[in-house]
């Protein structure tokens, strides 16, 4: 029989046991709920997160469904239809009467006339504004220089190159990098634009790309060399030497890499073409390899259309994410528009806005600039890419401007 003192502390220890188990059970019905709200919310938290990306149809919203001013749009739009190129139609008869002043100038790749002004504005992913033809193919002359940047990133992110600060004759054994000068060219000399590399390529001279108005061309032939990386020089021979370099490295075509580890992933058409000379065909392994030209300069480079421009664009609004795939990394992307040492609005082959050459535009935007009034522009803080095409380059400040300023939240 138990004493009454005994039933009393069984009692209370039956009570603590009984408070135990119910404080355990109200723990773990609320752990129950959490995960339930956890399930519910997750799945809204990371759709909301998730930016879009366009498939092979592009999806469109009005400006003021983004919560941006309609009129402004517009304005900007109008503004680029009316701000056509005066450049010639017949690309050949431009190019002559830009370069006549080259020695020597010839055209040595193809090329095609040019088309009228068109454009994109692509707002969060969204096509919220266009102009023009964007599906024509056109030549797209400079703007293939911030591709070809790209190409190199693909190299270094692959550790096909190890550094660009490391000089590019250990990569490429030929005449080309040899010499007290040349030698010491590094790959990021050749992306900036101040390599000052002397030497031939492909029939065309360093020397003969855009000599100086003042002195003869014999004074600029034979003058002193300029020390790697003090002094921008814009020079189409030398961004040619980059890609013939970028070719012994990857050693297979360019377009192939480019379309392999690019172009196909972001969605991009089947129209874009990017070409080299007729005498820039070079043995690779055993096989005759056409090197490509950074630009229209003596014809060839890349010829593409708007929405695939635009594809491009956003690729690098993105910070080279598309969908689930990084495809160029980050660190590359920053690097690429990062003002470089010998000239603040210049990085790797993109051109940057710390010299508030856009006026009134954030210093953050950077863009491809190509002969002719062809841009990519992009301001990754806004999520915005604006592409056009043929515009009078006096407007792309005020194009700009009117997007930005169109964007209210």
């Amino acid at each position: 029989m138990i004493k009454k003192r005994e039933k009393i502390t069984l009692i209370g220890k039956n009570r603590s046991r009984y408070a135990c188990f119910n404080n355990f059970r109200a723990n773990h019905d609320m752990m129950n709920r959490l995960r339930l709200l956890l399930f519910v919310l997750l799945p809204i938290v990371v759709f909301a997160q998730k930016k879009y990306y366009p498939d092979a149809d592009w999806q469109t919203k009005t400006p003021a469904e983004l919560g941006m001013n309609t009129q402004l749009v517009d304005s900007a739009i109008r503004l680029a239809i009316n701000s056509e190129t005066k450049m010639d139609v017949d690309l050949r008869l431009a190019n002559y009467k830009a370069y006549v002043r080259e020695p020597g100038y010839q055209i040595l790749g193809p090329m095609k006339d040019r088309g009228k002004p068109a454009g994109l504005i692509i707002k969060n992913g969204y096509i919220i504004g266009q102009w023009g033809d964007v599906q024509r193919v056109d030549m797209t002359f400079s703007v293939a220089k911030s591709y070809l940047s790209t190409v190199a990133g693909l190299a270094a992110d692959a550790k096909l190159i190890r550094s660009v600060d490391e000089p590019v004759r250990n990569y490429v054994w030929n005449e080309y990098f040899e010499g007290p000068h040349n030698s010491k060219v590094t790959w990021r000399h050749l992306l900036t634009q101040s390599s000052d590399w002397s030497g031939c390529l492909f029939g065309v001279c360093d020397w003969a790309d855009r000599p100086p108005r003042e002195g003869s061309i014999d004074d600029w032939r034979n003058r002193k060399l300029i020390e790697p990386g003090t002094v921008f020089e814009y020079n189409d021979v030398r961004v040619n030497l980059l890609a013939y370099s970028l070719l012994q490295v990857f050693r297979k075509p360019l377009p192939t890499v480019f379309k392999e580890k690019i172009m196909d992933p972001i969605g991009a058409s089947t129209t874009w073409r990017w070409y080299g000379y007729d005498n820039s065909y070079v043995p690779i392994d055993g096989l005759m390899v056409q090197s490509i030209s950074g630009g229209g300069h003596f014809g060839g480079g890349l010829f593409i259309n708007t929405v695939d421009h635009a594809r491009f664009g956003l690729l690098f609004a993105r910070q080279g994410m598309w969908k689930e795939q990084q495809l160029i990394s980050k660190t590359w992307i920053d690097a690429a528009h990062q003002p470089s040492a010998a000239n603040k609005a210049y990085g790797y082959l993109w051109w940057t806005n710390e010299d508030d050459r856009l006026k009134g535009l954030p210093k953050q935007l950077f863009y491809a600039n190509g002969f002719g009034g062809n841009y990519i522009v992009i301001d990754q803080e806004k999520d915005l890419v604006i592409v056009a095409r043929w515009l009078d380059d006096s407007k792309l400040s005020d194009l700009v401007n009117l997007v930005e300023k169109a964007i209210t939240k």
